[in-house]
Protein backbone atom coordinates (compact mmCIF):
# COMPACT_ATOMS: atom_id res chain seq x y z
CA UNK A 1 0.00 0.00 0.00
CA UNK A 2 3.00 2.29 0.86
CA UNK A 3 4.46 1.80 -2.57
CA UNK A 4 1.45 2.96 -4.79
CA UNK A 5 1.19 6.50 -6.79
CA UNK A 6 -2.13 7.67 -7.01
CA UNK A 7 -2.59 8.74 -10.68
CA UNK A 8 -3.77 12.19 -11.12
CA UNK A 9 -3.62 12.04 -15.16
CA UNK A 10 -3.76 9.12 -17.81
CA UNK A 11 -2.27 9.13 -21.55
CA UNK A 12 -4.43 8.03 -24.24
CA UNK A 13 -2.60 6.01 -26.75
CA UNK A 14 -3.63 7.76 -30.24
CA UNK A 15 -3.61 5.34 -33.94
CA UNK A 16 -0.18 6.52 -34.39
CA UNK A 17 2.95 7.76 -32.57
CA UNK A 18 3.99 8.96 -36.64
CA UNK A 19 3.70 12.92 -36.83
CA UNK A 20 2.50 12.70 -40.48
CA UNK A 21 -0.38 9.80 -39.33
CA UNK A 22 -1.27 12.33 -36.39
CA UNK A 23 -2.02 15.19 -38.69
CA UNK A 24 -3.98 12.54 -40.87
CA UNK A 25 -6.22 11.48 -38.21
CA UNK A 26 -6.56 15.17 -36.96
CA UNK A 27 -7.96 15.48 -40.17
CA UNK A 28 -10.16 12.79 -40.71
CA UNK A 29 -11.50 12.81 -37.36
CA UNK A 30 -12.19 17.42 -37.98
CA UNK A 31 -14.47 15.94 -40.84
CA UNK A 32 -16.06 13.21 -39.18
CA UNK A 33 -17.01 15.78 -36.66
CA UNK A 34 -17.58 18.88 -39.00
CA UNK A 35 -20.24 16.65 -40.80
CA UNK A 36 -22.07 15.12 -37.87
CA UNK A 37 -22.37 18.74 -36.41
CA UNK A 38 -23.96 20.04 -39.68
CA UNK A 39 -26.13 17.31 -40.08
CA UNK A 40 -27.60 17.08 -36.16
CA UNK A 41 -27.52 20.58 -36.16
CA UNK A 42 -29.78 20.52 -39.76
CA UNK A 43 -32.16 18.20 -38.11
CA UNK A 44 -32.33 19.74 -35.20
CA UNK A 45 -33.36 23.12 -37.01
CA UNK A 46 -35.67 21.84 -39.83
CA UNK A 47 -38.03 20.48 -37.13
CA UNK A 48 -37.62 22.98 -34.86
CA UNK A 49 -39.09 25.38 -37.44
CA UNK A 50 -41.45 23.23 -39.84
CA UNK A 51 -44.83 23.03 -37.88
CA UNK A 52 -45.56 20.44 -40.25
CA UNK A 53 -42.83 18.36 -38.67
CA UNK A 54 -44.54 18.11 -35.36
CA UNK A 55 -44.66 14.34 -35.46
CA UNK A 56 -43.56 11.86 -32.33
CA UNK A 57 -41.24 10.88 -34.30
CA UNK A 58 -39.77 14.24 -34.93
CA UNK A 59 -39.78 14.89 -31.07
CA UNK A 60 -37.93 11.86 -30.89
CA UNK A 61 -35.49 12.25 -33.24
CA UNK A 62 -34.62 15.82 -31.70
CA UNK A 63 -33.81 14.14 -28.86
CA UNK A 64 -31.77 11.73 -30.99
CA UNK A 65 -29.56 14.21 -32.48
CA UNK A 66 -28.88 16.56 -29.42
CA UNK A 67 -27.47 13.22 -28.09
CA UNK A 68 -25.38 12.46 -30.88
CA UNK A 69 -24.10 15.40 -30.74
CA UNK A 70 -22.83 15.37 -27.07
CA UNK A 71 -21.52 11.87 -27.49
CA UNK A 72 -19.22 12.95 -30.51
CA UNK A 73 -18.14 16.17 -28.84
CA UNK A 74 -17.25 14.31 -25.76
CA UNK A 75 -14.17 12.47 -27.15
CA UNK A 76 -13.67 13.84 -30.22
CA UNK A 77 -12.26 17.09 -30.19
CA UNK A 78 -9.95 16.03 -26.77
CA UNK A 79 -8.33 13.37 -29.43
CA UNK A 80 -8.09 15.22 -32.12
CA UNK A 81 -6.31 17.95 -29.94
CA UNK A 82 -3.88 15.24 -28.64
CA UNK A 83 -3.00 14.43 -32.21
CA UNK A 84 -2.46 18.06 -33.20
CA UNK A 85 -0.29 19.14 -30.17
CA UNK A 86 1.36 15.47 -30.43
CA UNK A 87 0.44 15.06 -26.49
CA UNK A 88 -1.64 12.16 -25.18
CA UNK A 89 -2.68 13.36 -21.20
CA UNK A 90 -6.11 13.82 -19.93
CA UNK A 91 -6.75 14.91 -16.45
CA UNK A 92 -8.50 12.81 -14.26
CA UNK A 93 -11.38 14.58 -13.68
CA UNK A 94 -11.78 14.86 -17.22
CA UNK A 95 -11.82 11.74 -17.80
CA UNK A 96 -14.34 10.72 -15.46
CA UNK A 97 -16.31 13.58 -16.92
CA UNK A 98 -15.87 11.30 -20.33
CA UNK A 99 -17.10 8.37 -18.52
CA UNK A 100 -20.03 10.21 -17.41
CA UNK A 101 -20.95 11.80 -20.19
CA UNK A 102 -20.63 9.26 -22.99
CA UNK A 103 -22.56 6.97 -20.76
CA UNK A 104 -25.01 9.42 -20.12
CA UNK A 105 -25.64 10.20 -24.16
CA UNK A 106 -25.21 6.91 -25.19
CA UNK A 107 -27.39 4.86 -23.16
CA UNK A 108 -30.18 7.50 -23.67
CA UNK A 109 -29.34 7.27 -27.40
CA UNK A 110 -31.04 3.63 -26.89
CA UNK A 111 -33.69 4.17 -24.91
CA UNK A 112 -34.84 6.80 -27.97
CA UNK A 113 -34.13 4.48 -30.08
CA UNK A 114 -36.29 1.55 -28.22
CA UNK A 115 -38.84 4.71 -28.04
CA UNK A 116 -38.73 5.58 -31.77
CA UNK A 117 -38.87 1.35 -32.55
CA UNK A 118 -42.56 1.66 -30.37
CA UNK A 119 -43.11 4.62 -32.15
CA UNK A 120 -42.89 2.89 -35.47
CA UNK A 121 -44.92 0.05 -34.26
CA UNK A 122 -48.20 1.82 -33.24
CA UNK A 123 -47.81 4.08 -36.09
CA UNK A 124 -47.84 1.17 -39.01
CA UNK A 125 -49.76 -2.05 -36.92
CA UNK A 126 -52.09 0.25 -34.74
CA UNK A 127 -52.76 3.80 -36.85
CA UNK A 128 -56.00 3.92 -35.76
CA UNK A 129 -55.27 4.10 -32.20
CA UNK A 130 -51.47 6.34 -33.05
CA UNK A 131 -52.90 9.35 -31.84
CA UNK A 132 -54.43 8.28 -28.59
CA UNK A 133 -51.21 6.44 -27.23
CA UNK A 134 -48.65 8.24 -28.70
CA UNK A 135 -50.48 11.80 -27.47
CA UNK A 136 -47.92 14.91 -26.09
CA UNK A 137 -48.04 13.99 -22.39
CA UNK A 138 -46.97 10.44 -23.88
CA UNK A 139 -44.37 11.37 -25.46
CA UNK A 140 -42.77 13.80 -22.96
CA UNK A 141 -43.12 11.55 -20.15
CA UNK A 142 -41.16 9.06 -22.18
CA UNK A 143 -38.58 11.22 -23.19
CA UNK A 144 -37.91 12.20 -19.57
CA UNK A 145 -38.10 8.35 -18.26
CA UNK A 146 -34.95 7.80 -20.95
CA UNK A 147 -32.96 11.13 -19.87
CA UNK A 148 -33.34 10.34 -15.82
CA UNK A 149 -32.93 6.52 -16.42
CA UNK A 150 -29.58 7.47 -18.08
CA UNK A 151 -28.39 9.92 -15.85
CA UNK A 152 -28.67 7.18 -13.06
CA UNK A 153 -26.85 4.98 -15.13
CA UNK A 154 -24.06 7.12 -15.78
CA UNK A 155 -24.06 8.25 -12.45
CA UNK A 156 -23.67 4.65 -11.16
CA UNK A 157 -20.50 4.07 -13.53
CA UNK A 158 -19.19 7.27 -12.60
CA UNK A 159 -19.57 6.28 -9.20
CA UNK A 160 -18.00 2.72 -9.19
CA UNK A 161 -14.85 4.36 -11.06
CA UNK A 162 -14.36 7.18 -8.77
CA UNK A 163 -14.05 4.80 -6.00
CA UNK A 164 -11.82 2.75 -7.58
CA UNK A 165 -7.80 4.05 -6.72
CA UNK A 166 -5.73 3.64 -10.10
CA UNK A 167 -2.18 2.69 -9.28
CA UNK A 168 -0.73 0.04 -11.48
CA UNK A 169 -0.57 2.48 -14.62
CA UNK A 170 -1.93 5.47 -16.36
CA UNK A 171 -1.92 4.06 -19.97
CA UNK A 172 -5.15 3.88 -21.36
CA UNK A 173 -4.85 1.76 -25.01
CA UNK A 174 -7.49 3.68 -26.19
CA UNK A 175 -7.95 6.98 -27.64
CA UNK A 176 -10.97 8.12 -25.16
CA UNK A 177 -11.47 6.89 -21.40
CA UNK A 178 -12.98 3.50 -21.98
CA UNK A 179 -14.53 1.89 -19.19
CA UNK A 180 -12.66 -1.69 -19.52
CA UNK A 181 -9.42 0.10 -20.31
CA UNK A 182 -9.73 2.18 -16.76
CA UNK A 183 -10.69 -1.21 -15.39
CA UNK A 184 -7.24 -3.08 -16.07
CA UNK A 185 -5.54 0.02 -14.66
CA UNK A 186 -7.06 -0.61 -10.57
CA UNK A 187 -5.48 -2.15 -8.25
CA UNK A 188 -7.66 -3.21 -5.59
CA UNK A 189 -10.89 -5.46 -5.48
CA UNK A 190 -13.30 -2.76 -5.61
CA UNK A 191 -12.98 -2.51 -9.69
CA UNK A 192 -15.58 -6.00 -8.75
CA UNK A 193 -18.39 -3.14 -8.10
CA UNK A 194 -18.09 -2.08 -11.45
CA UNK A 195 -17.91 -4.88 -13.43
CA UNK A 196 -21.13 -5.82 -11.68
CA UNK A 197 -22.37 -2.27 -13.50
CA UNK A 198 -21.14 -3.24 -16.78
CA UNK A 199 -23.06 -6.67 -16.73
CA UNK A 200 -26.30 -4.77 -15.32
CA UNK A 201 -25.77 -2.48 -18.47
CA UNK A 202 -24.86 -5.51 -20.65
CA UNK A 203 -28.26 -6.96 -19.57
CA UNK A 204 -30.56 -3.41 -19.89
CA UNK A 205 -28.33 -3.21 -23.53
CA UNK A 206 -29.71 -6.25 -24.66
CA UNK A 207 -33.21 -5.93 -23.70
CA UNK A 208 -33.71 -2.49 -24.94
CA UNK A 209 -32.16 -4.72 -28.74
CA UNK A 210 -34.58 -7.62 -28.24
CA UNK A 211 -37.74 -5.13 -27.90
CA UNK A 212 -36.46 -3.21 -30.84
CA UNK A 213 -36.01 -6.60 -32.89
CA UNK A 214 -39.60 -8.15 -31.31
CA UNK A 215 -41.32 -4.67 -32.59
CA UNK A 216 -39.86 -4.55 -35.96
CA UNK A 217 -40.77 -8.59 -36.14
CA UNK A 218 -44.30 -7.48 -35.55
CA UNK A 219 -44.01 -4.57 -37.82
CA UNK A 220 -42.55 -6.59 -41.01
CA UNK A 221 -45.87 -8.64 -41.50
CA UNK A 222 -48.46 -5.65 -41.49
CA UNK A 223 -45.83 -4.01 -43.71
CA UNK A 224 -45.94 -6.71 -46.11
CA UNK A 225 -49.30 -6.63 -46.27
CA UNK A 226 -50.03 -2.99 -47.54
CA UNK A 227 -51.72 -2.47 -50.82
CA UNK A 228 -49.22 0.24 -52.40
CA UNK A 229 -45.69 -0.34 -52.89
CA UNK A 230 -45.25 3.39 -52.30
CA UNK A 231 -46.61 3.02 -48.42
CA UNK A 232 -44.27 -0.24 -47.97
CA UNK A 233 -41.21 0.98 -49.40
CA UNK A 234 -41.84 4.44 -46.95
CA UNK A 235 -42.36 1.64 -44.36
CA UNK A 236 -38.72 -0.17 -45.02
CA UNK A 237 -37.45 3.03 -45.67
CA UNK A 238 -37.62 4.19 -41.93
CA UNK A 239 -37.44 0.89 -40.20
CA UNK A 240 -34.49 -0.56 -41.83
CA UNK A 241 -32.05 2.53 -41.51
CA UNK A 242 -33.13 2.27 -37.81
CA UNK A 243 -32.66 -1.60 -37.34
CA UNK A 244 -29.09 -1.37 -39.09
CA UNK A 245 -28.19 1.89 -36.62
CA UNK A 246 -28.93 0.13 -33.49
CA UNK A 247 -27.56 -3.14 -34.70
CA UNK A 248 -24.10 -1.50 -34.99
CA UNK A 249 -24.15 0.18 -32.07
CA UNK A 250 -25.24 -2.21 -30.10
CA UNK A 251 -23.45 -4.95 -30.81
CA UNK A 252 -19.62 -2.84 -31.75
CA UNK A 253 -20.53 -1.70 -27.90
CA UNK A 254 -20.82 -5.14 -26.00
CA UNK A 255 -17.99 -6.56 -27.72
CA UNK A 256 -15.81 -4.10 -26.65
CA UNK A 257 -17.15 -4.57 -23.53
CA UNK A 258 -16.94 -7.63 -23.05
CA UNK A 259 -13.77 -8.66 -25.06
CA UNK A 260 -10.80 -9.00 -22.87
CA UNK A 261 -8.35 -6.37 -23.04
CA UNK A 262 -5.57 -6.31 -24.18
CA UNK A 263 -1.97 -5.41 -22.68
CA UNK A 264 -1.02 -3.75 -26.12
CA UNK A 265 -2.65 -1.06 -28.49
CA UNK A 266 -4.88 -3.11 -31.18
CA UNK A 267 -6.03 -2.02 -33.93
CA UNK A 268 -9.02 -3.90 -33.99
CA UNK A 269 -9.74 -2.38 -30.54
CA UNK A 270 -9.91 1.22 -31.73
CA UNK A 271 -11.75 0.27 -34.82
CA UNK A 272 -14.18 -1.30 -32.72
CA UNK A 273 -14.64 1.86 -30.79
CA UNK A 274 -15.01 4.35 -33.67
CA UNK A 275 -17.65 1.94 -34.89
CA UNK A 276 -19.39 2.67 -31.95
CA UNK A 277 -18.39 5.73 -30.89
CA UNK A 278 -18.13 8.23 -34.06
CA UNK A 279 -20.37 5.94 -36.86
CA UNK A 280 -23.78 6.36 -35.37
CA UNK A 281 -23.57 9.97 -34.28
CA UNK A 282 -22.39 10.39 -37.91
CA UNK A 283 -24.13 8.35 -39.61
CA UNK A 284 -28.11 9.01 -37.93
CA UNK A 285 -28.89 12.39 -39.83
CA UNK A 286 -28.22 11.02 -42.77
CA UNK A 287 -29.91 7.81 -42.76
CA UNK A 288 -33.02 9.38 -41.38
CA UNK A 289 -33.01 12.23 -43.36
CA UNK A 290 -31.61 11.54 -46.71
CA UNK A 291 -34.56 8.48 -46.88
CA UNK A 292 -36.82 10.64 -45.25
CA UNK A 293 -38.99 12.78 -48.01
CA UNK A 294 -41.05 15.23 -45.57
CA UNK A 295 -37.53 15.88 -43.97
CA UNK A 296 -35.86 16.74 -47.42
CA UNK A 297 -39.13 18.71 -48.72
CA UNK A 298 -38.48 20.61 -45.17
CA UNK A 299 -34.50 21.17 -46.31
CA UNK A 300 -35.45 22.56 -49.44
CA UNK A 301 -38.17 24.44 -47.97
CA UNK A 302 -35.89 26.17 -45.52
CA UNK A 303 -32.85 26.69 -48.17
CA UNK A 304 -35.76 28.59 -50.76
CA UNK A 305 -36.94 30.62 -47.83
CA UNK A 306 -33.32 31.86 -47.12
CA UNK A 307 -32.49 32.68 -50.39
CA UNK A 308 -35.72 34.71 -50.83
CA UNK A 309 -35.03 36.76 -47.55
CA UNK A 310 -31.11 37.08 -48.79
CA UNK A 311 -32.57 38.27 -52.27
CA UNK A 312 -35.04 40.73 -50.06
CA UNK A 313 -32.65 42.36 -48.12
CA UNK A 314 -30.07 42.71 -51.60
CA UNK A 315 -32.82 44.68 -53.46
CA UNK A 316 -34.05 46.93 -50.08
CA UNK A 317 -30.06 47.44 -49.75
CA UNK A 318 -30.08 48.75 -53.42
Amino acid sequence: MSNWTTVTEFLLLGFSNTWQLQILHFFIFLVAYLAALVGNLLVITVVTMDHNLQSPMYYFLVNLSILDLGSISVIVPKSMANSLLNTRTISYSGCMAQVFLFSLFGIADLAFLTIMAYDRYIAICKPLHYETIMNKQACIQMAVGAWVSATLHSSLHAGGLLSIPFCRSNVINQFFCEIPQLLKLSCSDAYLREVGVIVFSMCLVSSCFAFIVVSYVQILPTVLRLPSKGSRNKAFSTCLPHLIVVSLLVSTGISAHIKPTSSSPSALDLFVAVLYSLVPPLMNPFIYSIRNKELKDSVRKLIHRRKFDNNNKLISLS
